[in-house]
C-alpha cells in the first residue's frame, strides 16, 4: 500500500471503472469464443483476450489496484458474452465487430495511444474471422436471405393487390397460394441454375490435372511454366523465378510424390459460393416460409380491411427481422438496415394496394 492519494477525479474514477469493466466483459467474450474454436481461429482470439486483458490493467493501475465499485458491463457487452457463451456464431463476431468501433479511446485523455490503436486493429482482426465465416455461409445464405425477403415481399404485393379490387377472401387466397408456389419454384430452378454455372466457369479455369505429367521435361533456362504464372495475375519476374523453382524442385524429384498443386499455386481460391442443390433448397423453402406470411389471415378466415392490415403487419416484422439478420452479418447498424428492408417492402405493396383500389374502382 502507498499513501499516495487517490489518482483522477471522482468522475475520472467512474469512467476508469466502466472501461475496466467493458475490458474485462470483451475479454471475456474473446475467450468464449475461443474455447468453441480450435487451430488458428483460437489462438487469434486468444490473442485478443491478452489484449484485452492489458488494457485492462491499465485502467486497474490508474485505480490503483483497486476493483472495488466497478459496474458491471453495458448491456451491449453483457448481451454479447451471453451469446458467446450458448453459440459462439458468426452473428457473435459481428457484433464484436461493432463493439471493437465504438471504443472511446482515441478521443480519451486517459487511454495511450498504443489502446487506442489496438483498439482499431482488433476491429480488423475481428471483421477478418467474421469474414470468414461469411464467406462459409455467404452462398446459402445469400439465397436463403433474398429467397424469404421475396417471398414476402412479392406475395403481400400479389396479395393486396388483388385483395383490393374487391374480389372474394376465397380468390385471395388461392391466388396468394398459386404465387407462393411459382414464385418459391422459379426461386429454386434461378438458384439451381445460376450456382451450377457460376461452378462450371470456376471449373473451366482450373488447372488441367494432365499438365503436371509436363513438369519434369520442362527447360529451366527457358521454363514455359512462367506464363502459366504470368497468365493467372502474377508479375513477370516473379514468375520466372517461381517457375524455376517449381521446376528445380521437380527434377529434383522433391515434388515427386505430390506434384499436383504445381500448376494451381497461383490459381484463385473457389468462391464461397455453395452447392447448386442447397442453394436451390434454401431458396425454395425460404421464398415460400416467406410468402406464407401474407397469406396466414386467408387460411384462418380473415377478409377485408382486417386481412390487409394483419398481413401488411406480419410481414413488417418478418422485414424488420430479415433486416436486422442481414446487418449484424454485415458488420452494419441492425436498426437501418431493419428500417431499409421495412421501407423497400412495404412500399412495393403499397403500390400494388393502390393499383388493385384503382383497378376495382373502374371494374366497379
Amino acid at each position: 500500500m502507498t499513501d499516495e492519494s487517490p489518482k483522477g477525479t471522482p468522475a475520472d474514477r467512474d469512467r476508469w471503472r466502466k472501461y475496466l469493466a467493458a475490458e474485462r466483459a470483451e475479454a471475456a467474450v474473446y475467450r468464449e469464443l475461443a474455447a468453441r474454436r480450435d487451430g488458428e481461429e483460437r489462438e487469434i482470439l486468444l490473442a485478443l483476450a491478452a489484449a484485452e486483458g492489458r488494457h485492462e490493467a491499465h485502467w486497474l493501475a490508474l485505480l490503483g489496484g483497486d476493483d472495488s465499485g466497478v459496474p458491471r458491463a453495458d448491456v451491449r457487452t453483457r448481451l454479447l458474452a451471453s451469446l458467446a457463451r450458448r453459440f459462439g456464431s458468426i452473428f457473435v463476431l459481428a457484433l464484436a465487430q461493432r463493439a471493437e468501433g465504438r471504443s472511446p479511446y482515441a478521443s480519451d485523455p486517459d487511454a495511450t495511444a498504443a489502446m487506442a490503436a489496438d483498439e482499431r486493429i482488433h476491429g480488423e482482426v475481428v471483421r477478418g474471422l467474421a469474414a470468414r465465416g461469411r464467406r462459409r455461409l455467404a452462398g446459402t445464405f445469400r439465397a436463403a436471405v433474398f429467397g424469404a425477403n421475396d417471398g414476402l415481399v412479392s406475395n403481400l404485393a400479389l396479395v393486396l393487390g388483388i385483395g383490393a379490387t374487391g374480389v372474394p377472401a376465397s380468390v385471395v387466397l388461392f391466388t396468394g397460394v398459386a404465387g407462393l408456389l411459382a414464385g418459391a419454384l422459379s426461386m429454386g430452378a434461378g438458384e439451381y441454375v445460376s450456382v451450377r454455372s457460376q461452378r462450371e466457369l470456376l471449373e473451366a479455369s482450373a488447372p488441367d490435372p494432365t499438365a503436371r505429367e509436363a513438369l519434369p521435361h520442362l527447360d529451366v533456362d527457358a521454363n514455359e511454366l512462367a506464363l502459366v504464372y504470368r497468365a493467372r495475375g502474377m508479375e513477370p519476374d516473379e514468375a520466372v523465378e517461381h517457375a524455376a523453382l517449381v521446376v528445380a524442385r521437380v527434377q529434383a524429384a522433391e515434388l515427386a510424390q505430390s506434384p499436383t498443386d504445381a500448376l494451381a499455386i497461383e490459381a484463385d481460391d473457389d468462391e464461397a459460393i455453395g452447392t447448386g442443390m442447397a442453394a436451390a433448397i434454401s431458396s425454395f423453402c425460404f421464398f415460400a416460409s416467406g410468402a406464407l406470411i401474407p397469406v396466414l389471415p386467408y387460411l384462418f378466415g380473415m377478409s377485408g380491411i382486417a386481412a390487409v392490415v394483419t398481413a401488411t403487419v406480419l410481414v413488417g416484422i418478418a422485414l424488420l427481422a430479415t433486416g436486422a439478420t442481414v446487418g449484424l452479418l454485415s458488420g452494419a447498424s441492425p436498426l437501418k438496415r431493419a428500417l431499409r428492408q421495412l421501407a423497400i417492402g412495404l412500399g412495393a405493396a403499397a403500390v400494388t394496394y393502390l393499383l388493385g383500389l384503382a383497378f376495382g374502382t373502374t371494374i366497379g
